[in-house]
């Protein structure tokens, strides 16, 4: 090949040397660079990518203030019933308390006797009137009867003594009309007058009655005098009230 034919050849080696070196020194970009071109189409979405690491562990924050107080449940339904427990020690002494009024304790008593106007005439089946008190504080006794009225209930002791003068005598102790008890004295002309005792117990109720009672006409041989007393005694041995250490 000639000189004249390779000279256009290397032209264009020089001109592309020089652009390349002018790309590098970006003295003439006016030569090298063309127009802009048309933008590209948006490119597909790519697949989705791998789970990420897990992150660190955050440090700690400052405690939260207190929230409103919730709404309350619904009762649940009750348990079935424990086992009884062991018996717990003794607790401690308590203090003395005060002290507390004084018991009232049943009372019924009695005694009366024959004054010297009230000997005779005796009538017989007649209550004896002993008319001449010696005690009846609780009114028990009614001297214008001769006869006695249970209020507590209980068991009595009733006695009778009788002094026998120019007579024999004989009498009953009487409960609501019926004989619990006689007593008999035969006269036998003494010159001093004799005694007649005798007594029982008796199991009453609130509205009973007891008295002495003449039992045959002929023998009314109850005496008294200032030296000399016939008597009628009675008195509650114990009562049957459940609260009788408190009964008024």
């Amino acid at each position: 090949m000639t000189s004249l034919q390779t000279w256009p050849l290397t032209f264009l080696l020089v001109i592309a040397v020089h652009c390349s070196n002018s790309l590098e020194d970006n003295q003439i970009a006016s030569l090298c660079t063309g127009s802009p071109g048309i933008p590209g189409s948006h490119g597909l979405n790519g697949s989705p990518g791998q789970p990420g690491r897990d992150g660190r562990d955050g440090r700690d924050a400052q405690p939260g203030g207190k929230g409103e107080k919730g709404d309350r449940g619904v009762s649940g339904q009750s348990g079935e019933r424990g086992f009884t427990g062991d018996r717990g020690d003794p607790g401690e002494k308590g203090e003395k308390g005060s002290s507390g009024e004084c018991a009232v304790a049943t009372k019924s008593a009695f005694s009366a006797k024959l004054s010297e106007s009230r000997t005779t005439p005796l009538t017989v089946r007649d209550a004896v009137r002993f008319d001449s008190v010696v005690l009846n504080e609780q009114g028990d006794y009614n001297p214008e009867t001769g006869r006695f009225t249970c209020r507590v209930l209980g068991v009595y002791y009733f006695a009778v003594h009788a002094t026998v003068y120019r007579s024999s005598l004989q009498f009953d102790l009487i409960k609501n009309g019926n004989a619990v008890a006689s007593y008999f004295q035969i006269f036998g002309n003494w010159s001093k007058p004799a005694s007649l005792s005798g007594g029982t117990l008796v199991h009453l109720i609130p509205g009973d009655q007891v008295w002495v009672q003449m039992a045959l006409g002929e023998y009314t041989g109850f005496y008294s005098s200032s030296k000399t007393d016939s008597t009628f005694t009675g008195f509650l041995v114990y009562s049957d009230w459940k609260n009788s250490a408190v009964f008024a």
